[in-house]
């Protein structure tokens, strides 16, 4: 999901480019207005570069919180897992996962658990340089915030594109796509896990879906990137991800939402170990 800036900005910068051409319609030959065009395209371009490019997982659990889902205990990644992770691979996939968690947390106001994630992912973000966007500032931002979910949705968001903007500031966009990834999968794990049977929370089809087009825009996303062998190797880890979801129409059923849950359970179990 785009931020609400973009969606601002492509319009004016377009509006703008319009009323130029406008005042000097007679002076202004066919190139000029090619021009205009590449220069709107450039911007665009840059911005939609230093962008989250799914909805982040904060987004995500903001979906259940609104379907009035209880939280459960023991469904997230275990932060002593984190020590695990010796593999740059293993340490964006899980810090995205680990980011997941932290916003799943953060939503449901377990305060303690926010903690426990923030130094799980302060870890992993150290081993990965990027320790100063998950500091006390960001602790401070969230518990002065835990009545309100749509500030605290902004301030994980904002976490969330600041560590994609500096992976792919220091030419690392395969860990960024590992980063996206791996939030990707934990906030399904969430999602298909949120009750016993989530097939009989009435609403969950809908979040589930909404998954579908995160999920064919991120495969979308990695295909530049397939010859890097850690995102390549992601990729293939979601195949069945993928046969699943290939079988969907525009609403499921109870099995539909049974073979999600497995295929997002097998995919995790294999990230998080």
């Amino acid at each position: 999901m785009k931020k609400i800036f973009a969606g601002i900005i492509f319009p004016l910068l377009i509006m703008s480019f319009s009323c130029l051409s406008s005042c000097k319609e007679k002076s202004t030959s066919k190139q000029q207005k090619i021009t205009e065009k590449e220069q709107v395209k450039e911007i665009k371009g840059q911005i939609e570069t230093h962008v989250y490019p799914l909805p982040t997982s904060a987004e995500v659990i903001k979906m259940l919180t609104d379907l009035e889902v209880g939280y459960m205990i023991g469904i997230s990644n275990p932060v002593e897992n984190s020590k695990k992770y010796f593999t740059s691979q293993s340490r964006a996939i899980n810090l995205g996962g680990f980011g997941a968690d932290l916003s799943y947390a953060t939503l449901y106001n377990q305060q303690q658990e926010v903690i426990s994630y923030l130094d799980a992912i302060r870890s992993l973000a150290n081993e990965l340089n990027m320790s100063k966007i998950y500091n006390e500032e960001l602790y401070n931002k969230i518990k002065q915030n835990f009545d309100n979910k749509n500030e605290l949705v902004k301030i994980l968001t904002s976490s969330f594109n600041d560590t994609y903007s500096y992976l792919k500031d220091n030419d690392e966009q395969p860990l960024a796509l590992l980063v996206v990834g791996g939030a990707w999968v934990e906030g399904m794990y969430l999602t298909t896990h949120v009750s016993e049977a989530a097939y009989q929370v009435a609403g969950i089809s809908k979040v589930l879906l909404e998954q579908k087009k995160s999920f064919e825009m991120f495969i979308e996303i990695t295909k530049p990137y397939l010859s890097d062998p850690n995102v390549g190797d992601f990729v293939k880890l979601l195949e069945p991800v993928k046969k699943v979801y290939e079988g969907l129409s525009t609403s499921l059923t109870e099995q539909n939402i049974k073979d999600i849950t497995k295929v997002i359970n097998d995919v995790r179990e294999q990230i998080v170990k």
